[in-house]
């Protein structure tokens, strides 16, 4: 069966997360670009996983295209992984601390191929900066 392993990671405090899967790597995105709920007074202690930023992101356009085309991407992986009965896949979304937009997106990718796959593929999400 596959397992699709989704990370979250700072490009400031922590490093790429590692593939110990032995294909020496994965996709990863860069979620620097959208606006940073982290910059907010409100939101800056929280993260991608709170009520509030969940909010915050929802309603930005950039988040939302990003998004789509990043699942445009591991769909098509995902689909020709399990084609081709690969083991694993490694997807991990960055962003400068590593607590709001990164955790948002992985935890987004997480509930998209939950959804779309079903019991067909495991799924595995860490969080590398969450708690920094």
């Amino acid at each position: 069966m596959l397992t699709v392993k989704i990370n979250s990671f700072s490009y400031l405090y922590s490093v790429l997360p590692e593939d110990n899967s032995g294909n020496g790597g994965g996709f990863v995105f860069d979620c620097r670009f959208i606006n940073n709920p982290g910059k907010i007074p409100d939101l800056m202690s929280l993260t991608g996983k709170d009520e509030e930023v969940i909010k915050f992101l929802d309603k930005t356009p950039e988040m939302q295209n990003f998004l789509n085309k990043c699942y445009d991407i591991i769909d098509s992986a995902t689909d020709n992984y399990l084609g081709r009965n690969f083991t694993n896949l490694m997807v991990s979304f960055g962003c400068t601390g590593g607590r709001h937009r990164s955790v948002y997106a992985a935890e987004k990718l997480n509930e998209h191929l939950r959804n779309l796959y079903k019991n067909k593929i495991n799924i595995t999400v860490n969080h590398y900066a969450i708690s920094l």
